[in-house]
């Protein structure tokens, strides 16, 4: 079942520096909501103005070069770090993209894309997953994953069989909703398990879990091999 069924709306606020494409933004939630999806509402205002609003809990923020851009979210993250932030900005930058996750963002579009793609990840934002390329993400878990390696070791903590598969998955790049319809559980399911891995992680949001989880749980090297001896029917962990 999705997060928003039932919900009237989710406020989203807006950031660009020119008006054009404010008014570009803004138009993009004139499009109907999916089926299950909450009815999203635009917000514009100055940065301050957005951030002080404490009922907001999304933004969608115009980014237009790679330092400019990387210092406003840096300063949005510090200022609202439970703010959720969809990154919208030049296109074949890699490096820009995982530096945006990196400062916060749950989402990176390139310029190019079409309202309806930027419509459908601020709708995937609200529920909870995130849209990055997955290689990209797969790529920045990795190089993550190697500076958490050299870490002071600390005691394992302990994690059920389902628990496993699902940060196995998360380690994947899955989605909530892909997690959700692998295992053969319910969305608000995985959110639970998710909510209860970042707790005995001490973390609070997917890519830092995926960052600490292989030397804090003592995972495999290999992405999916829980999953697979759980497959023939042998513990998970």
């Amino acid at each position: 079942m999705s997060r928003n069924r039932g919900a009237a709306r989710v406020r989203i606020g807006l950031v660009a520096h020119e008006p054009i494409r404010l008014a570009g933004l803004a138009s993009i939630f004139d499009l109907p909501a999916r089926e299950s999806y909450a009815q999203l509402l635009p917000v514009t205002g100055s940065i301050g103005e957005l951030l002080s609003d404490r009922s907001l809990g999304y933004m969608v923020v115009d980014v237009h070069t790679s330092a400019n851009g990387l210092r406003m979210l840096d300063s949005i993250r510090v200022a609202r770090p439970d703010m959720r932030l969809i990154v919208i900005g030049p296109a074949g930058n890699d490096e820009l993209v995982m530096k945006s996750i990196i400062s916060g963002a749950r989402a990176y579009l390139d310029l190019h894309e079409s309202p309806e793609m930027v419509r459908k990840a601020i709708e995937e934002v609200t529920e909870g997953s995130i849209w990055a390329p997955r290689r990209l993400l797969s790529k920045l878990i990795d190089r993550l994953l190697k500076a958490s390696d050299t870490g002071r070791a600390v005691a394992t903590p302990q994690l059920t069989e389902r628990e496993c598969e699902v940060l196995e998955l998360i380690m994947l790049a899955r989605s909530n909703r892909e997690i959700a319809a692998e295992l053969g559980i319910e969305e608000r399911t995985v959110r639970a398990h998710l909510a209860r891995l970042m707790r005995k992680a001490g973390v609070d949001n997917r890519i830092k879990l995926s960052m600490s989880a292989r030397s804090l749980f003592q995972l495999p090297q290999r992405p999916g091999q829980r999953l697979e001896r759980a497959a023939r029917g042998t513990k998970a962990c």
